[in-house]
């Protein structure tokens, strides 16, 4: 019996790269690790996003502050209560350097690299988070690609040709279909469902719960007793 978990994420969620760490350090805890497949699906948090080239030099303090009306000292100190978590996690968040970007482009990367997605999430993640690289040029985007092992030529008429988009277009149809409306998202099975960076045991309790212990082919009866019998060695 194996099982399958579906991840939803955007590469520019700072609570999904976190999130992610928690969901590894579960599974890599989990006896039964083996019989797990992780998908990773596509979400971007906001699809009209501007290409970095569009706001040259604008911090991502900056970007939230004017986008939803904050004063920036208060953005700053939300960056660094996040900060503060993923430190928790192994993780050098670094908001000073985050270049804001849109990420589709990213995304269909992940689906182009078959395969080898579940490590370009981490290096795409990790290039925004820690070392503000801009996820959205074309050259970083096969630099990165090229650095997981894949072929950088390939990597770069894939996505100068389009590839992948209708992918990323229907992981989020799928999410818009599940009713998913943020992310990180985890479902099981598509049975068992967990919303948010959650804490290690709750991911640890969804594999459980999703994929439970093997049971025996029958259970006895309680207060049932050996009784008289025929085999094929006689009565």
């Amino acid at each position: 019996m194996s099982i399958t978990v579906e991840i939803w994420s955007d590469i520019a969620c700072p609570w999904c790269f976190i999130g992610k760490r928690r969901f590894a350090t579960a599974l890599a805890g989990f006896d039964r690790r083996d019989e797990v497949e992780v998908v990773w699906r596509s979400f971007e948090l906001d699809p009209t996003a501007e290409h970095s080239h569009q706001h040259p030099g604008m911090t991502e303090a900056e970007l939230l502050s004017s986008r939803k009306g904050l004063p920036e000292a208060q953005v700053r100190q939300m960056f660094a209560q996040v900060t503060q978590v993923a430190a928790g996690e192994g993780l050098a968040y670094d908001f000073d350097r985050v270049v804001p970007a849109n990420t589709f482009d990213a995304h269909r990367l992940v689906h182009l690299a078959g395969d080898r997605g579940a490590d370009l999430v981490e290096r795409l993640m990790s290039a925004h988070f820690e070392h503000g690289r801009v996820i959205d040029d074309l050259d970083e985007l096969v630099a990165i690609a090229a650095e997981a092992g894949l072929d950088a030529r390939a990597v770069r008429a894939g996505l100068e040709s389009g590839a992948g988009a209708e992918a990323v277009r229907a992981d989020e149809a799928e999410a818009q279909a599940l009713g998913v409306t943020g992310v990180p998202f985890f479902v099981a099975d598509r049975r068992l469902a967990v919303s948010g960076a959650q804490p290690v045991e709750v991911f640890t309790r969804l594999l459980t719960e999703a994929l439970p212990a093997p049971r025996p082919a029958f259970v006895t009866v309680p207060g049932a007793a050996d009784a008289e019998a025929c085999g094929p060695d006689g009565c």
